[in-house]
């Protein structure tokens, strides 16, 4: 791995919660998953590094493989050394939500308001003077996009935080996020985003309970084809160097798209070479929609940005990834075959195994593997026919036979009904179902509208995972050259 940058000293690491050691040379898990073979060098140097941080070159780049892989994730210093940082809020009216924004906040660093063109702008300019926050306005509205950028010109540090007026960080975020600015290739850390509803309606509690910005509890490197590919930046600390050579013309984010800049954003950092962390252990709060039309309006806005960013950033935007032999399984118990899909789950079993036993890979768990896998295809399924053939579920539940009922039923009450069982929310189970049903739904919507302005399919595109499960593998004599290339994305049936 030449050229490596290795995490620095002082660094240490958190296996990933589904990462798994099958051999004293071969890990499993990642995002995208693949299984790591250690040479005889990165196993010495994981000896060394578990017992503690970061201290000396094998280490730190063995560390980076690591959590470069999703394999584990990084643990900044506990005390981050770190100067000045410029606070950048952009608002457009919503003077009483800035108020909040910037009480949170608490004058701990410079804070620059953007108005947006506001349309009371003696309301905004009273909160921002209450709380000691610079001022800017702009005459003409120009959306997000725009306002941060506006702030970032006239931001003078190194480190500079994104908060939209809705939120509200909690004390100490800033500090937290920083010490992932010890490592020189992260560009953005980014904290967890928790819904808080204006008011304990129904749409407000689902928001709570589902919110649109929230990335659940899993750390984790950002990229597309990751578990997280992308982070809002609703709220993030970022490294100025890292986004100025990012712009175009005098733009860090794009400012022609009102909707999906953050995406577009976190994904060119990708592209330069930036990492990107995903940080839940911080937390900041978001104030949610009160009302289902709301809070539905939203989510079809959101829709709308995957056109535009899938022509940006070609094979990035994907809602569904098919493994072959599941896609199978599946596509058969809902044809009503169950013999011909027990065919096809022990094809998969037998192929997935032989192929692990020629790369010497054990094959413990295979079946509750492919099970799983299986299982995940049918929700997956299922959401993406809901958001995108509603319409002709619809159709088939009403005028179709009692199999074809029941076929569309597991695909559109599946996916809600186990998400409901996995989460913490508050909302009863129908309320929830119906709830999530809709809010696919109007993002599906948000999609195709998008997909007939920019007049492009590509969101839409299922993916097909034919590549089997990676394997990262090398012996070589330069010590810290542990693994072979990192691959593209595509599980081994059944994995």
């Amino acid at each position: 791995m030449k050229g490596v940058t290795p995490l620095p000293a002082g660094f240490g690491i958190e296996l990933d919660s589904l990462t798994r050691q099958l051999t004293r040379e071969l890990w499993f898990g990642g995002s995208p998953v693949r299984i790591a073979r250690l040479s005889r060098a990165g196993q010495a140097a994981w000896q060394e590094l578990k017992a503690g941080l970061v201290t000396s070159k094998a280490t730190g780049v063995l560390a980076r493989y690591l959590t470069d892989a999703g394999l584990a994730h990084p643990l900044p210093p506990p005390r981050p050394a770190y100067g000045d940082v410029t606070v950048i809020v952009p608002v457009r009216d919503r003077a009483g939500l800035l108020s909040r924004c910037l009480a949170a906040l608490g004058g701990e660093h410079q804070v620059i308001v953007v108005d947006d063109a506001s349309g009371d702008r003696a309301a905004v300019a009273r909160a921002a003077a209450r709380h000691g926050a610079k001022l800017i306005r702009r005459e003409v509205n120009g959306g997000p996009a725009a306002a941060r950028n506006t702030g970032l010109a006239q931001a003078p540090t190194e480190l500079v935080a994104f908060v939209d007026s809705d939120c509200e960080p909690s004390p100490g975020w800033i500090t937290h996020l920083a010490g992932h600015f010890a490592d020189p290739l992260v560009a953005v850390a980014a904290p967890r985003i928790t819904g808080r509803a204006a008011a304990p309606t129904s749409a407000g509690r689902f928001a709570e309970s589902d919110g649109a910005l929230d990335l659940g509890g899993r750390p984790g490197r950002v990229r597309p084809g990751a578990a997280i590919a992308y982070v809002p930046t609703a709220a993030v600390l970022a490294r100025r160097e890292a986004l100025v050579k990012l712009a175009h013309d005098g733009q860090v984010f794009d400012e022609s798209l009102r909707v999906g800049e953050d995406v577009d954003l976190v994904w060119r950092l990708h592209e330069a070479g930036w990492r990107i962390r995903y940080d839940p252990s911080v937390q900041v709060v978001h104030h949610e929609p009160a009302t289902w039309p709301e809070l539905l309006a939203r989510r079809y806005r959101y829709g709308t940005s995957a056109a535009p960013l899938a022509q940006r950033h070609p094979g990035d935007v994907v809602h569904l990834v098919l493994q072959p032999w599941p896609a199978a399984t599946v596509a058969a118990l809902l044809a009503g075959k169950p013999a011909t899909a027990a065919a096809t789950f022990c094809t998969a079993l037998a192929s997935t195994d032989q192929w692990l036993r020629r790369a010497e890979v054990p094959t413990s768990g295979l079946t509750r593997a492919t099970a799983e896998a299986t299982t995940q295809t049918w929700l997956g399924l299922g959401r993406y026919a809901t958001q995108f053939a509603a319409p002709l579920l619809f159709g088939v539940f009403t005028a179709g036979r009692w199999s074809q009922r029941a076929a569309v039923a597991s695909l559109l009450l599946g996916p809600p009904v186990i998400s409901w069982r996995k989460g913490p929310g508050t909302l009863d189970p129908a309320t929830y179902v119906i709830g999530r049903i809709a809010d696919d739904v109007a993002y599906g919507l948000g999609v195709w509208a998008g997909c007939l302005a920019g007049r492009t399919i590509e969101p839409l595109r299922p993916v097909i995972a034919w590549r089997h499960l990676r394997i990262d593998q090398k012996e070589n004599p330069r010590h810290e050259q542990f693994l072979v290339r990192d691959g593209r994305r595509g599980p081994a049936p059944g994995t």
